[in-house]
């Protein structure tokens, strides 16, 4: 049984310039003990997807549902999602020097969220926090827990910030762009440090990023958004070696490879488009190298490109052409060109 159900989740914003679809029509679920990977651009849609199951996008009109544990997050009262945040859902942002306040110290913080949510004693709660600044890797956590979240360096605040999510032990954390800010040795720690804790509590994660790598050794499943909308999704194993949609491959071939130094990167050209002002068709077509004629005018929904595992893709292009090297893609050109649908544009995928 599913832990998290998302079904046709879609959200917009009233702006002066004119309505914002931030979110359109995605789905997903997650199993307990799983680990999804969200992966886009900025701009994606990623973390608003994921802020609104946690009744964060004050203001924005929501439609769909998200039924979490049985229970549909987005008709819950203020109070209910307020005790559901925290002891049932944890979340983790990305910079950790806003996400804690400068005025107070990091251990009168974790005490204070344990006690709004458990009747145990300051002093109970005190230990409880101590054990978890320890739990993450915090040397000498007695001492450390009074201090300031300036007094702690960057990778210290954000193992701060996991501590407080897993204080309550919830069964899902929401981990958004965790590791952006950091340097690449301690990227490697905090991803490190999660999966461990992951594998010690048994909790679900889903885990938001802009950049594959990032999770290559994280996600169980991946879905790729663009433009509000999954692109992609698959397990780790057949996004990675065998992508099919454009977007995917075009994300993948901008990762730096461990040993290539020296080789040119492969961006994906032009901009993602603006969320007010949506190309017709498929939002990714003027971008794609291999966009036909159908893409400009008709918008592709997920459709499966290969049954076990599952995986699915947003992509006019036919199922039989999967995977990142060279070949296929020389493949793809030649199929589109040949009578798929029209002139291939010039440009990377």
């Amino acid at each position: 049984m599913s832990l998290l159900e998302v079904s046709d989740l879609r959200v917009s914003f009233r702006t002066a310039d004119g309505e914002v679809q931030a979110v359109r029509g995605v789905s997903f679920d997650l199993e307990p003990g799983r680990t999804l990977g969200i992966v886009g651009e900025s701009g994606s849609g990623k973390s608003v997807c994921t802020q609104t199951l946690l009744g964060l996008t004050t203001g924005a009109k929501v439609t769909g549902s998200a039924r979490f544990e049985g229970e549909d997050l987005l008709t819950m009262t203020e109070d209910e999602l307020c005790s559901v945040r925290g002891a049932r859902i944890a979340a983790i942002f990305q910079d950790p020097l806003s996400s804690l306040h400068p005025l107070y110290r990091v251990g009168w913080q974790i005490v204070e969220m344990i006690q709004a949510h458990e009747p145990v004693s300051r002093a109970v709660a005190r230990r409880r926090a101590i054990d978890l600044l320890g739990s993450v890797g915090i040397p000498h956590p007695a001492q450390r827990i009074d201090d300031y979240p300036h007094q702690f360096s960057g990778g210290m605040r954000q193992r701060a910030l996991i501590a407080m999510a897993l204080a309550l032990e919830p069964k899902l954390v929401i981990a958004d762009e965790p590791t952006t800010a950091l340097d690449a040795t301690v990227q490697a720690q905090i991803l490190d440090l999660l999966l461990r804790l992951q594998q010690e509590h048994g909790m679900a994660l889903i885990m938001i990023t802009h950049d594959l790598g990032v999770i290559a050794g994280l996600a169980d499943e991946v879905m790729v958004m663009y433009a509000g909308r999954a692109a992609e999704r698959a397990d780790r194993r057949g996004l990675y070696y065998r992508a099919h949609h454009p977007y995917t491959n075009g994300l993948l071939e901008s990762i730096p490879a461990s040993s290539g130094a020296g080789a040119r990167l492969r961006p994906i050209p032009g901009q993602p488009p603006s969320l007010i002002r949506l190309p017709s068709g498929c939002a990714f077509h003027p971008r794609c190298a291999f966009a036909m004629d159908r893409c400009r005018t008709e918008q592709p929904e997920l459709a499966v490109v290969e049954e076990s595992p599952r995986h699915t893709s947003a992509c006019w292009l036919p199922p039989d052409l999967l995977g990142t090297n060279e070949q296929v893609k020389e493949d793809r050109r030649a199929a589109s060109a040949a009578g798929r649908g029209g002139v291939v544009e010039e440009g990377a995928a």
